[in-house]
């Protein structure tokens, strides 16, 4: 065999070992199905101010406040996330106000349910509104 039969036959072998490799990765994969992205999702996020809408002085007690908020969000949602935060702002008469504020996250629900939420939350904290923040996002509840 000369030089240039043992450089084409080389080629060839390795043409056919990537041919072979390539095969083999078809047959074990074959039955995969491709990993599906993760659902886009809206989280929406609500900021509840516990200061009375009229007199902004509070209309419950910081843990009394938490604790009817973890009630109706269990009773419409079956759960809840929520974080603690304060707020403030100036008002007209160019006093500040400080406000204990309820942060609620929640996903996996609709627009028309977070609204009845709010409805609900505006009466029940006497508040004029309820801030609520839509973020586009992927939720996965990853279960290993």
């Amino acid at each position: 065999m000369n030089k240039r039969s043992s450089t084409v036959a080389v080629i060839i072998a390795a043409i056919a070992f990537c041919l072979s490799a390539a095969s083999l990765v078809i047959v074990i994969n074959g039955n995969k199905k491709p990993e599906e992205a993760p659902a886009k999702d809206i989280q929406y996020v609500l900021y509840l101010g516990t200061n009375d809408c009229d007199t902004n002085e509070p209309v419950y007690a910081p843990e009394e406040a938490k604790s009817i908020l973890k009630d109706i969000l269990i009773s419409r949602f079956g759960g809840y996330t929520i974080q603690e935060a304060n707020g403030g702002w100036i008002g007209d008469d160019g006093t500040e106000y400080q406000e204990y504020t309820l942060v609620i996250y929640l996903s996996d629900t609709g627009e028309a349910d977070v609204h009845a939420l709010c409805d609900e939350l505006i009466k029940k904290y006497h508040q004029s509104s309820v801030l609520i923040q839509k973020n586009e996002t992927t939720t996965e509840f990853y279960s290993g």
